[in-house]
């Protein structure tokens, strides 16, 4: 099941800027790609080292560096000594709990975002922090795994399909973080489907498992607002911010995206409101389920108090009962009981309790 909060330990008392990994380790060894190009041009490689990056820092193409696994922490330092970011930066992308956020500098802009994809097998949301370092002609991510929703991304950069290969460093982190929000949308797929099940289970048989299940949704739904909320603040600031890192026409393409964010809240919160009130009718159902058998119980238990009451009467045996020794008086009294029963039915009939 998804964890909706996640509360760690970090290390008392260590100065700011301090380089300890904050997370669970993934992956043994980093994995280093590099896609440099421009128009014309296109290169991709892996590479052993960071080192045999650095000299595309300097080339007047653009250079997206991604990076798998953020443990290796002497690594990240490296690269931050090398581009020249700062050690609190440093700092929050080893530490993989951070909220989604934005930080502007002169040189560079920080972005965090999550990356969230569905595991069908164990049927629960993996988040990954993704860390996104934005700089006059490069672009670093940093990755917790291997495995992404950057596919398309490269694909474009291969192909040289769009606009991409035209467009600068700034074009190139809108893509990534529209990347990762597309994959929002089909995480609400999926729990658009998962909702609609349960609606007509809802309607049909619900089921103690069908609490639970709505139960799940529920966390789901406040587990991806936990992540998409900030960033609307993340893309407004991008927006409204006037560096020279981000130009005016990729502006427009951030304001499609914090379009498309607004349309993920709103689903969001829709949902959620569909799943308060699924809750709301599994409980009323269950509760008038409940009032049902009470009702009928209730019933049967009024219509047997008098049959009792005349049998405990009768049941007593004193010596001169002078029923007992009437020689109707069984069947008579038979009679009273089977009448009075007869008499209370006709009557919760006509009151439609039956």
């Amino acid at each position: 099941m998804t964890k909706i909060v996640h509360l760690g330990s970090r290390k008392a008392g260590v100065a700011p800027g301090t380089l300890i990994h904050f997370g669970k380790k993934q992956l043994t060894e980093p994995k280093i790609t590099v896609i440099d190009y421009d128009v014309d041009n296109f290169q991709e490689l892996t590479v052993d080292k960071i080192e045999e990056a650095y000299p595309f820092k300097d080339s007047e193409t653009v250079t997206w560096i991604n990076i798998c696994g953020v443990h290796q922490v002497d690594l990240i330092e490296k690269i931050g000594t090398q581009f020249g970011i700062n050690p609190l930066v440093l700092e929050d992308i080893v530490h993989t709990d951070q909220r989604p956020k934005v930080e502007i500098f002169d040189s560079y802009i920080y972005i965090v975002l999550k990356m969230l994809q569905y595991d069908k097998e164990e049927e629960e949301t993996i988040t990954e922090q993704v860390s996104i370092v934005l700089g006059s002609n490069f672009v670093i991510s940093f990755q917790e795994v291997i495995g992404d929703t950057f596919d398309p991304v490269r694909e474009r950069l291969r192909s040289s399909k769009g606009r991409i290969r035209k467009q600068g460093p700034d074009y190139l982190a809108y893509a990534l973080m529209d990347s990762i929000v597309d994959n929002y949308f089909i995480m609400l797929e999926k729990i658009g489907e998962n909702v609609e099940t349960l609606d007509d289970e809802l309607l049909d048989k619900p089921t103690p498992r069908t609490l639970e299940s709505i139960h799940r949704l529920k966390k789901e739904v406040i587990f991806l607002r936990k992540f998409v909320w900030p960033l609307r603040e993340v893309v407004n600031a991008m927006q409204r911010d006037e560096s020279p890192l981000i130009k005016e026409s990729t502006s427009l393409f951030l304001k499609d995206l914090y379009d498309h964010i607004i349309q993920v809240m709103d689903t969001i919160e829709s949902y959620r409101d569909v799943l308060s009130t699924m809750l709301d009718l599994y409980l009323s159902t269950a509760s008038n389920k409940m009032n049902e058998i009470m009702k009928v119980l209730t019933i049967i238990a009024t219509i047997f108090i008098p049959l009792t009451f005349i049998a405990g009467i009768y049941g007593m045996n004193f010596e001169y009962m002078p029923e007992l020794k009437w020689h109707w008086g069984y069947a008579a009294a038979w009679g009273i009981m089977i009448t009075v029963a007869f008499v209370m039915v006709s009557y919760f009939r006509k009151l439609k309790w039956l």
